[in-house]
């Protein structure tokens, strides 16, 4: 190769970086749209819809929540995998995924390590170990003392699959006890049953949690977060009783892999920003959840953590995808 062919081809690859650079500097100059990837009106749609709320009024630009729900988020995740990685589509999504990419195997057509871009964690609800209130334990290891006495205890959970019944399973492997799993159709009608006395106990996620201890329906025993919940501040961690007992509901934002690098920090600082703004604030301490506002780097680590935190549930306890 000539010398003159080796410079034509650095000053290509110069024009098509400072190409790149300009548009990342002028991001966005359209509107974005940000994938959710379950229905309308939950947790993450709404968190969804306040930060792109606060981002139009921070950058002059439309963020369109376009919600794309199905296969437990699955859906959603493989068409921003798909979309060009110009910064004009946005993955927001939950902790969810990090459990999908074990429970569905080989379903899962992209590996997200690789195929997403990470940007922020947002972020994190504590799911909350909840019983009934004829359950006469007022702490975790009595609870555990009461099922080895009985042989079992009925554990309610959101689905079979969701962190909510992998929370069992941490539980029945780490406490070393027998736990009947009955699955429910959302957090809803887990709860319902929880406070019927058809189950003993339940994690619960935040939001539906605090209302109904708050009622004095249930009891609170533990968070299954890392560190404690601002909204549940008496209450001890799981990972305390029981080291590596983490479920943290988390919710980040992820770019396509291969998005440029400054768009990418454009996007995490204005996470940052809006993280502070009143309205989303006051959603949150409504919601049960603590903001993040993590470094990409710091989201990339704790995926990959959970990853291998939920895969490793899943084969001990052979769960498997309906």
């Amino acid at each position: 190769m000539t010398k003159m062919k080796v410079l034509q081809m650095f000053m290509a690859a110069l024009c098509v970086a400072l190409a790149g650079a300009a548009g990342a500097q002028n991001w966005p100059s359209k509107p974005v749209r940000i994938i959710v990837p379950f229905g309308s009106g939950g947790g993450t749609d709404i968190q969804a819809r306040l930060l792109g709320k606060n981002f139009y009024e921070s950058m002059r630009q439309t963020f369109i929540v376009e919600n794309r729900s199905g296969a437990s988020g699955i859906i959603g995740a493989e068409l921003a995998v798909r979309a060009p990685a110009d910064g004009y589509t946005i993955l927001f999504t939950t902790a969810s995924l990090a459990v999908n990419i074990t429970l569905y195997g080989k379903r899962v057509k992209f590996d997200p390590l690789k195929d997403l871009a990470p940007v922020s964690w947002i972020s994190s609800t504590p799911l909350v170990l909840v019983v009934h209130p004829s359950v006469p334990a007022k702490s975790v290891k009595e609870l555990v003392a009461i099922a080895r006495k009985s042989g079992s205890i009925n554990a309610a959970s959101n689905g079979a699959g969701t962190t909510s019944h992998l929370s069992i399973e941490m539980l029945k492997q780490m406490a070393g006890v027998n736990v009947t799993h009955i699955p429910y159709k959302g957090g809803g009608p887990s709860m319902i049953a929880l406070m019927s006395g058809e189950t003993d106990m339940l994690f619960a996620t935040g939001p539906v949690a605090a209302a109904q201890v708050k009622a004095g329906k249930v009891k609170a025993l533990a968070v299954t977060t890392a560190k404690k919940s601002s909204a549940f501040p008496e209450l001890p961690t799981m990972t305390s009783i029981y080291p590596g007992f983490e479920s943290d509901n988390w919710y980040a934002m992820f770019f396509p892999a291969g998005t440029p690098a400054p768009i990418v920090a454009r996007l995490n600082s204005e996470i940052a920003k809006a993280l502070k703004a009143k309205d989303i604030r006051d959603f949150m301490v409504h919601e049960a959840l603590d903001p993040v506002a993590s470094s990409p780097e710091e989201l990339h680590a704790n995926f990959k953590r959970e990853i291998a935190r939920y895969a490793k549930v899943i084969r001990a306890g052979n769960i498997r995808a309906d």
